[in-house]
């Protein structure tokens, strides 16, 4: 610390100014000249401003001290160099300076332009004539010096520590928007960071590996947008451009060519110009380093002002023109900037800074005040006449910014310790605090985190996620099984298929798995509807209509179908096929999952009525083929929604008496079991008593209410026939299999065995129920009729898939009529058209792929559903299309006509297709099936005991 009376006046002084500006005030920085009064004194007011020197830097602040002696000819060359030796970041800040270090990009940037000047020599710009370089451009010879140095002074390092970061602050952003756009296009993160990594290395070997060129993105960096923006530089040729932009990078860079030629022709011509430019330079990076809001807020972290200390401030160092370069560019500019100068003068180099404060010797005083309410006057004056001071006009007016400070002997002399000096506060700002290194590396360790977590929380929940976003039409649930399925509405690229176990090869067609009975495969479907629906949208904008098919897409290998819903998206995707090649209105079809036995229905619908609210393109729903205790809460989602829905499969009796938006073409259950009813007549014989039961599969912990449908009215149904009704049965599963023995015993070999069993049940069940039944005494042998609903048409008897026990009839009800309605449809020729696997085949009602006519009937609701939205060949809305739906009535569909014109509102329609089918054991123990009676889509005529004779 100082330890005499000027040196601790002064000291307090500057420390009155760093609190001003550490408090926002921006308070003049002068150009304190200190000299001695007595010239015998020079040496010690030089030893003054060390300890000023000494003191400042023990407070933390960023200091800068100058040699005695730099080289060059001149006073003003070597006044330059001092400034260059100052544009080394190292020679400000000492150990208890906060954080970072300076950069001086402008000033290092008029310094390369200075070097390639003088290492073209004086052969630029004006050779020689006849030399070589007589004929080149001279322009073109700087640029291309400059592109050697890339642009930088000579003899720095190409790049810092060894690695290439110099031009790290517009490499590491473009690599970084990299990232971000792969990872809001839904990438995976390893995709992100790669084709991050690869621009950044690109972006890095073109920028430091290709030689002789300017680096990548000069024309973005901070010291090219002063470069041309400064008013101190005289503009280039008009011919020129003058700015520079971000989208014009070519333009930009032929403004910073121009700008730099001009620049370095007027420094060939010497003058004060090249040591203003360096001091202007050096002025506005100090002020960037300072500048409070920046990025990183840097200002707030720096609350101490930069001092520049000459203790010998001469000819022999150029300080005496650095000083009056200082003041002369900040008259010119209207910018404060926090530079703070400090410089000791001989008292014979006093005259040269021309004025000072005093103007004339003050006036006697018999009290004198002290020096240091002294200095505190003069800096009052000074700030007070900078304003006027500054005028070009005023005469001898040429060093406002210099106060200078003349020093008495005793003034120089050592004082006591002081116990207390000033020190402007010293606490951390909340800059420092809040927005430092180790807080960024909190924040981006917890950013991590919580994307890491975000992540996996997305991966855990939608069926397609990013990093970042996600596909949340589509979500993540657990099958009865416990494995993974994907519920909702597939938009954008999610394909269920995807969540289906890997397919295998077939000796014949390519199968799902060793257990598939379709010759197409869902992701086959999937692909051509999402090829359809692309061609759709590309040529045919504003002129088609969305069907949304509502399906069990998920596998269930314990199923009678490993995917349910593939017969019945199979016939959406032919109907879709047909539709577009021959109608001018084009049908797009989107696909949804209700999961394994649609057991997530709730959720698909939820999903359905999100996406449609979004999209006035979607006019229905076909599907939701399964009776479970969900379908109303469904059902009354989708008609808030305003969709209604077409259901190819779907038997409930109460969905049309409750909502208007439903429309099936499946025999509804109660008059199923009514057509059943003629064959259950023919059983009884009224000679004698008669048995029978209902044999249902328990519910109680499923969502199926098919079953309870099926049992309640069949029950209905065998007493109003007559029979005599033992206690209805429910069996339950375990292990996905139907616990059926400790049934079948009770049922065979009590006394009241039944000729008649009402089997209320699923098709996967009727293999373990015949077995049973075929080997339990009492009822092995003899004479046994079942009766049953159409979920036993999805049993494939031709083929072996199930059996009938000896002396076992079995009678079904079937949802389609295919056989009769065959001759009046083109359905199988679309189909051996369209369908995967069924190409060059000759297809008929029979064939295994389409006997269950879950196909059959999805084509004919979406033929249907879009009739309704394409009247008079235009598209129309879905309010219009349910309207619509009550008109519909289309001959030549695949199970005959459909006809919804006589569908009373919440009541019951007729038309139904049904048909009545008897199983038997052949003698080779093959099951025969036999159609006894039937009716195609539209006939309204009823069937007859005649009609299903069963003898």
């Amino acid at each position: 610390m100082p330890d005499t009376g000027a040196g601790v006046h002064l000291q307090d002084q500057l420390e009155i100014l760093i609190q001003d500006f550490r408090t926002s005030a921006e308070p003049p920085m002068p150009v304190f000249v200190v000299h001695a009064q007595d010239s015998t004194d020079d040496d010690a007011v030089t030893g003054l401003v060390r300890q000023l020197y000494a003191g400042q830097e023990a407070h933390g602040t960023r200091c800068a001290v100058a040699q005695d002696v730099y080289e060059g000819p001149t006073e003003v060359r070597r006044a330059a160099a001092m400034v260059r030796a100052l544009s080394e970041p190292k020679k400000w800040g000492g150990p208890k300076a906060v954080y970072r270090r300076y950069a001086f990009p402008r000033l290092r940037l008029v310094h390369a332009i200075d070097d390639a000047v003088a290492a073209l020599g004086d052969t630029w710009p004006a050779p020689a004539p006849g030399s070589p370089e007589a004929g080149q451009d001279q322009r073109q010879r700087l640029l291309d010096q400059l592109a050697r140095q890339r642009w930088r002074p000579q003899g720095t390092a190409r790049w810092r520590s060894g690695l290439p970061l110099f031009d790290m602050a517009h490499i590491l952003p473009a690599s970084l928007v990299t990232v971000l756009a792969a990872l809001l296009a839904r990438s995976d993160w390893f995709v992100a960071v790669a084709a991050g990594l690869a621009f950044l290395l690109l972006l890095t070997v073109l920028n430091y590996v290709l030689p002789g060129r300017a680096p990548i993105f000069l024309w973005l960096r901070r010291e090219s947008r002063w470069f041309m923006t400064t008013t101190f530089l005289r503009a280039a040729d008009q011919d020129d451009p003058t700015e520079v932009s971000l989208l014009r990078p070519v333009r930009s860079w032929k403004a910073i060519a121009a700008r730099a030629y001009d620049v370095a022709e007027a420094l060939t011509a010497g003058g004060d110009f090249h040591l203003q430019l360096c001091v202007l330079a050096l002025r506005e990076d100090l002020r960037d380093n300072h500048r409070r809001w920046s990025w990183d807020l840097r200002g707030f972290k720096r609350p101490r002002p930069p001092v520049l200390f000459l203790p010998h401030a001469d000819d022999r160092n150029g300080g005496i023109e650095l000083i009056r370069a200082i003041s002369d560019v900040r008259s010119r500019r209207s910018e404060l900037d926090p530079l703070l100068v400090v410089a000791a003068v001989r008292s014979h180099d006093v005259p040269r800074l021309e004025r000072g404060v005093v103007r004339t010797a003050p006036d006697p005083d018999t009290a004198p005040p002290r020096f240091g309410e002294r200095l505190r006057t003069w800096y009052r004056e000074w700030a007070r006449d900078l304003r006027a001071e500054q005028s070009p006009s005023r005469e001898r007016s040429v060093l406002p910014w210099v106060m200078k400070i003349p020093v008495p002997h005793d003034q120089l002399a050592p004082v006591e310790e002081r116990r207390h000096h000033l020190r402007a506060a010293t606490r951390p700002t909340l800059a420092r605090l809040v927005w430092a290194l180790h807080t960024l590396v909190l924040v981006i360790a917890l950013l991590a985190a919580g994307t890491v977590m975000r992540a996996d929380s997305l991966q855990d929940r939608y069926c397609s996620a990013s990093v970042l976003t996600a596909n949340r039409h589509t979500r993540l649930e657990r099958t009865p099984g416990g494995d993974t399925e994907c519920i909702g509405i597939a938009t954008g690229g999610v394909r269920f298929a995807d969540w289906l176990p890997e397919q295998k090869p077939s000796d014949e067609v390519r199968t799902l798995t060793a257990d598939d009975e379709t010759p197409w495969s869902v992701d086959e479907l999937e692909d051509r509807i999402a090829g359809q629906n692309a061609d759709v949208l590309a040529h045919h904008s504003g002129k088609y209509v969305t069907v949304v098919y509502a399906g069990p897409l998920s596998a269930d290998p314990a199923g009678s179908s490993f995917v349910k819903g593939a017969e019945e998206l199979a016939g959406v995707y032919l109907a879709q096929a047909v539709i577009n090649k021959n109608s001018s209105v084009k049908l797009r079809v989107l696909v949804a999952n209700g999961g394994v036995d649609l057991g997530h229905q709730e959720e698909m619908a939820e999903a359905i009525a999100a996406y449609a609210a979004d999209d006035p393109t979607v006019v229905g729903v076909v599907g939701t083929g399964r009776d479970l205790k969900s379908s109303r809460a469904t059902t009354r989602t989708l008609l808030e929604a305003g969709l209604p829905i077409v259901s190819g499969t779907n038997s409930a009796t109460y969905l049309p008496r409750e909502f208007a938006n439903w429309f099936s073409l499946a025999a509804t259950d109660e008059w199923q079991t009514e057509q059943l009813g003629l064959i259950a007549a023919q059983l009884r014989r009224p000679d004698r008593r008669q048995y029978a039961l209902v044999l249902a599969r328990d519910t109680a912990r499923t969502d199926d209410l098919y079953t309870d449908e099926q049992a309640r009215y069949g029950q209905r149904m065998l007493h109003r026939q007559g029979f005599t009704r033992l206690e209805p049965r429910r069996y339950v599963l375990s292990g996905g299999k139907p616990e059926l023995r400790s049934h079948a015993q009770e049922i065979c070999r009590g006394s009241r065995v039944p000729s008649v069993i009402y089997f209320a049940g699923r098709v996967e069940d009727i293999d373990p129920l015949m077995t049973q039944l075929g080997t339990e005494p009492g009822c092995a042998g003899k004479p046994l009729s079942i009766l049953t609903g159409d979920d036993l048409s999805k049993a494939d008897f031709t083929a072996g898939g199930q059996s009938v026990a000896p002396k076992v009839t079995l009678y079904h009800a079937a949802l389609a009529e295919l056989k009769a309605a065959a001759t009046r449809t083109t359905f199988y020729l679309s189909a051996a058209a369209y369908l995967p696997g069924l190409q060059d085949r000759r297809v008929r009602y029979d064939s295994p792929a389409l006997a269950s006519g879950q196909t059959a009937l999805a084509h004919d609701a979406t033929r249907a559903l879009y009739w309704a939205a394409t009247r008079d060949d235009r598209p129309q809305s879905r309010a219009s299309t349910w309207v619509n739906l009550r008109n519909v009535k289309i001959e030549g569909m695949a199970t005959g006509t459909i006809d919804f014109t006589r569908a009373p509102l919440y009541g019951d329609r007729t038309g139904h297709s049904i048909v009545i089918k008897r199983v038997r054991r052949a003698a080779d123990g093959t099951a025969e099936p036999l159609v006894l009676c039937s009716r195609t889509a539209g006939d309204t005529k009823p069937l007859t005991v005649k009609e299903c004779r069963i003898r």
